[in-house]
């Protein structure tokens, strides 16, 4: 009896412990890119409802196709309860008497990221929306990026070959393959339905990068170059960045080092093949070299967000390691 006595204390311990309210959290759910958003429909239907749908249902930069950023379902907030609760993300519209916005962990479920905006007006919301988009997308990617890594190693590739290469782990699921390692360029590739996904990876000298006047002109000519000499295509042809299609060029951190991000279309020269990619050169200075690490996909006349959205959370799993550990 005392044994059955003790481990009732425990458990009630542990479950108080879970959350402040006493409650034990379930398992959250939900699509990845799929967001939650909770707020009255006559509210959806007006200027809040188009300024969220502006910012976070516009389209995915780098793409061939009009993709959406996230998949938005809206619901109010009395349908906001139960099974609907356990989504793993979601964007909460109240009106309050002050203007706020706040970001919330695991209230309902785990892992759980909330976003909750509040403001005495339509257009005190409409403003925090507008100034604050940036954080509650990258907020919002975070979140996916951390769970598609998740799922991701539950059936990794073996990576010491990266390690002992460029000092450095990459987390990707044993679905992909090496199918080429050869003088400092690996190139992995995974089979899909029509196509295939790839990733690139290889170091090039400090010096190589302009970091002032053309930045994007040095990476598109660093990734033909090398690209172009090591992804094999028919005799006459050439893997290249595609003319007629900018690239996006934004900065960012990979395992916090500064690293430039390029997304844009790659196309085979001399024949009708093209797809999008996302370019991460990083800055290691302790090396003196920039690393680069690229992902890009083939998959003629299909949608490729969530391929890319893949390829590029892998890119980003990248932790900088002692070869010799």
């Amino acid at each position: 009896m005392q044994k059955l006595i003790l481990a009732f204390v425990l458990f009630a311990f542990i479950a108080c412990d879970d959350k402040p309210s006493g409650k034990i959290l379930s398992a959250s759910s939900g699509a990845l890119n799929n967001l939650t958003v909770v707020m009255p429909n006559d509210m959806w239907e007006g200027p809040v409802g188009e300024s969220i749908r502006e910012k976070l249902a516009g389209p995915v930069n780098g793409l061939p196709q009009v993709e959406p950023m996230f998949a938005i379902n809206q619901m109010p907030s009395e349908a906001f309860s139960g099974f609907m609760r356990k989504q793993r993300t979601f964007l909460k519209i109240e009106q309050a008497d002050s203007a706020s916005i706040e970001v919330v962990n695991d209230e309902y479920a785990r892992p759980q990221t909330g976003i909750l905006v509040k403001g005495p007006t339509e257009s005190a919301i409409i403003n925090i929306i507008q100034q604050d988009s940036a954080k509650i997308v990258n907020t919002i990617k975070e979140t996916e990026f951390t769970e598609k890594i998740r799922r991701v190693s539950l059936s990794l590739k073996e990576d010491k070959p990266l390690t002992d290469a460029f000092g450095i782990t990459m987390k990707f699921p044993s679905a992909y393959r090496y199918a080429k390692d050869d003088d400092g360029f690996f190139w992995i590739r995974k089979d899909i339905p029509n196509g295939d996904m790839n990733i690139t990876v290889y170091e090039v000298p400090y010096n190589m990068i302009d970091r002032d006047s053309n930045t994007i002109g040095s990476l598109i000519k660093m990734r033909d170059s090398i690209g172009g000499d090591n992804i094999t295509v028919s005799e006459g042809m050439r893997f290249i960045t595609e003319a007629a299609f900018a690239p996006y060029l934004s900065e960012t951190t990979i395992d916090g080092k500064p690293a430039y991000q390029m997304k844009g279309m790659w196309e085979v020269k001399g024949r009708y093949m093209a797809g999008p990619f996302v370019n991460f050169t990083v800055d290691d200075k302790e090396n003196d070299r920039y690393l680069v690490l690229e992902g890009f996909v083939f998959k003629p006349s299909a949608n490729k967000r969530d391929n890319i959205f893949e390829l590029e959370s892998i890119l980003r799993s990248v932790k900088f390691v002692d070869k010799t550990e």
